[in-house]
């Protein structure tokens, strides 16, 4: 799922930390989520509009996906999918992962006194092989596909793509804003998923200057 390989992507194994902001992370998780939904024929655009609606509503054996897509109850925005999709996401993107022993997480102490979690690495051959996956396009090895041109997508939504994998900082950026509008996926698919990418990027300023003002 590209939630749980996002979210792989995101723990930072050297101080069991995100490599972005809590913000950032949640809404791109969302933006994941919203995209297997798309990807399992589920929610689709209205014809011929800007608004993403569930157009199958056939259950989903993915209790995470079945719940998600519950949210979406009417047309909305990208943005606003993204942020109904991003309530508890993170949480409940871990639980999977730890179900199936591949993250293991441990209380930690914030500034030495707020509760907080460090996400430990439990199975590091599928941490490893989602790395090199996305890594090998991330710095221009090979061209994308469908998977790792979402995936890749929604870091340089959350500006995460230079935080997740060493190399020039521009060069990562400048590659990674190149796969995001290029034609690895059809065109419907490919048009639901830049759209979607707006919508991580929206969510997150609005979150940065909801918390701001």
């Amino acid at each position: 799922m590209l939630h749980e390989e996002l979210m792989l992507l995101f723990i930072n194994q050297q101080t069991g930390k995100l490599h972005v902001d809590s913000t950032s992370a949640e809404n791109a998780l969302a933006g994941a989520v919203l995209i297997e939904l798309v990807n399992s024929g589920r929610v689709a655009f209205e014809p011929g509009g800007k608004k993403l609606q569930v157009v199958d509503p056939a259950p989903l054996t993915d209790p995470l996906l079945q719940e998600s897509v519950t949210r979406i109850d009417k047309p909305m925005s990208p943005q606003k999918a993204v942020e109904r999709l991003r309530k508890r996401v993170r949480d409940n993107v871990v639980s999977g992962l730890e179900a199936r022993g591949v993250v293991q997480v441990e209380a930690r102490k914030v500034l030495g006194i707020f509760p907080g979690r460090s996400y430990a690495i439990a199975d590091e051959a599928v941490y490893a092989e989602v790395r090199k996956a996305v890594g090998e396009v991330a710095l221009g090895y090979r061209g994308a596909d469908a998977r790792t041109g979402s995936l890749i997508t929604l870091l340089h939504a959350a500006n995460g793509v230079h935080r997740v994998f060493e190399g020039d900082k521009r060069e990562l950026k400048q590659r990674a804003k190149e796969i995001a509008s290029g034609n690895w996926a059809g065109d419907a698919v490919r048009k639901a998923i830049q759209a979607i990418q707006a919508g991580v990027t929206a969510a997150t300023a609005a979150a940065a200057a909801a918390s701001s003002g």
